[in-house]
């Protein structure tokens, strides 16, 4: 059957006495194991390295099927595989390398890397099979493994005392200003926090003490209102009077499952890296409301599951965060303040308690306009909510669409921007794309007609989207104006110039909220 070989021509080569020798110098020096076989799946021939892999001799395996090279179950599923091949030329192996489990004589399972290449003898089908024994190379991962895992808590060792000295700052300041002082009625909220700060520090050392452990969250239903309130009156007296902090909280909070002790210190976090960021005054604002992630763009936006959450939003108007920075925000020791004493644990490990609780975390940032996180936390819904009506219970012919007006998208972000570009032309508008301010500009003054200008706020340029705003009012004063952001508020956006003359549709936002705030546009003014 070896006699002959059939090359890529489909010309015979006679196997002559000298190929015969190369072929056995070949797998006899191969460090790799070499099985041929044939169409049943015998074993033709073999190489020494093959039967040291596998604890056979080579007189053993010829003759013998593959299958007492592999596991039971994978031996049952390889006949099956090749019987199909055989019928239908479908495979999902010949000509591709796949990583499998080995058997040896004695039964033991080892990991090995195996790729099959086809070929013909004598008009028969055969098979040569290379393959790698990977037992080294996953001890050699493994064994990394547990050096990087072993270095990373004493790495977090570093950011327990970091978190920690926050907290206390809290407890030396009441004190000091207690020392200054005599007891009074007045004075003994100042007390009370400084125990309250204490004893969460305590409780939060502990926790991240046994965090390699993977130690339990302990949620209860909450009002987030509390929680921050109560998170507040320690971060006020934290930050100082150079930072003002402004709430905004919905009055008709669902409750969460949360943990209280871990989203304190959560917020106490991000309040603290905002002050960072902000320098030596700023303005942080903290914000609560219900969301209903309830269509397909809003779950694309916001990478998060459909239902029913309560959103944190934790705004501020500091420096703002590179695209680097942003993309690797959430890994743990990744920190852009190394040389002031930043551990990079801070937003890893706010991102992991969010995510533990059944929640999400998005960031919104641009450099020089600040930065705004948002936690959103799965509502607990109860029969008082359960007849409230949602947007994506809307049929298709309830959400006003266009008929065929143009609008002018303009957005720096590629994905957010294709993204509105889907939306838009899905409620039967035609589209126009720019990437900055500037560039939609130069495209009106060359004539482009538009209905809309639908336009970010913060992009590349010397063109914000209310300066573009403004422009395009006093040029091209019939066409309408739809301003969007992904910050939270107007704590960035209304220092903006403009800022007040523009009502902002905020990120993420629902597809029936866009299609209503375009169609409103389209209205003749009214005469009243």
């Amino acid at each position: 059957m070896l006699a002959f070989l059939e090359n890529k021509t489909g010309q015979n080569v006679k196997n002559t006495a000298q190929d015969s020798a190369l072929l056995n110098a070949i797998m006899d020096a191969a460090v790799d194991a070499m099985i041929i076989s044939d169409a049943r799946g015998l074993i033709l021939r073999t190489n020494p390295a093959a039967g040291q892999m596998f604890g056979f001799e080579i007189s053993e395996m010829i003759g013998q099927s593959v299958n007492i090279l592999m596991p039971k179950v994978f031996a049952e599923h390889h006949d099956a595989s090749m019987s199909h091949y055989a019928q239908t030329g479908e495979n999902n192996i010949i000509g591709t390398g796949r990583d499998i489990d080995g058997q040896r004589k004695d039964g033991s399972a080892f990991p090995l890397h195996i790729s099959v290449g086809e070929t013909t003898a004598a008009g028969e089908p055969m098979f040569v099979s290379i393959l790698h024994d990977l037992t080294h190379r996953h001890a050699t991962q493994a064994a990394l493994s547990r050096s990087q895992r072993l270095d990373a808590i004493g790495q977090m060792t570093g950011g327990i005392a970091h978190d920690f000295n926050n907290l206390l700052t809290v407890v030396i300041g009441n004190l000091e200003l207690l020392e200054m002082r005599e007891a009074t009625d007045k004075q003994m909220p100042l007390i009370r926090d400084a125990l309250d700060a204490a004893e969460l520090g305590a409780d939060l050392t502990s926790r991240l003490m046994v965090f390699a452990r993977r130690s339990n969250l302990k949620p209860v239903e909450s009002d987030l209102r509390d929680l921050c309130k109560a998170a507040l009156n320690i971060l006020k007296r934290t930050l100082g009077a150079a930072y003002r902090i402004r709430t905004d909280f919905a009055t008709d909070l669902k409750p969460v499952m949360v943990d209280p002790v871990e989203l304190q210190s959560a917020l106490i976090n991000l309040a603290l890296n905002a002050r960072d960021a902000m320098g030596k005054k700023g303005e942080l604002l903290i914000s609560l409301s219900n969301v209903t992630i309830d269509d397909s763009y809003m779950a694309q936006e916001t990478d998060i599951t459909s239902g029913e959450y309560v959103r944190l939003s934790v705004s501020d108007d500091g420096k703002g965060m590179s695209p680097e920075a942003q993309r690797r925000a959430f890994e743990p020791f990744f920190t852009t303040r190394s040389n002031s004493g930043g551990t990079g644990l801070g937003l890893s490990m706010v991102y992991g308690f969010v995510r533990q609780s059944g929640g999400h975390i998005t960031l919104y940032s641009e450099l020089g306009h600040g930065t705004s996180f948002g936690l959103y936390f799965p509502a607990v819904i109860n029969s008082a909510h359960s007849g409230n009506p949602k947007p994506d219970q809307m049929l298709g012919e309830d959400i006003p669409c266009g008929h065929g007006e143009t609008v002018l998208i303009v957005e720096d972000n590629p994905k957010v921007r294709q993204l509105a570009v889907d939306r838009i032309c899905k409620l039967g508008y035609q589209s126009a794309e720019a990437e900055t301010g500037d560039a939609a500009y130069e495209m009106l003054k060359a004539g482009l007609h538009v209905e809309i200008l639908f336009s970010d706020l913060v992009m590349p340029g010397t063109l914000s989207g209310y300066e573009l705003a403004a422009k395009v009012q006093a040029e091209f004063p019939s066409i309408k104006v739809l301003l969007t952001s992904g910050y939270a508020s107007d704590v960035v956006t209304g220092k903006m110039p403009h800022a007040q003359s523009w009502d902002i549709l905020h990120k993420p936002y629902h597809h029936a909220d866009l299609a209503q705030r375009l169609q409103a546009l389209l209205l003749p003014p009214s005469e009243d």
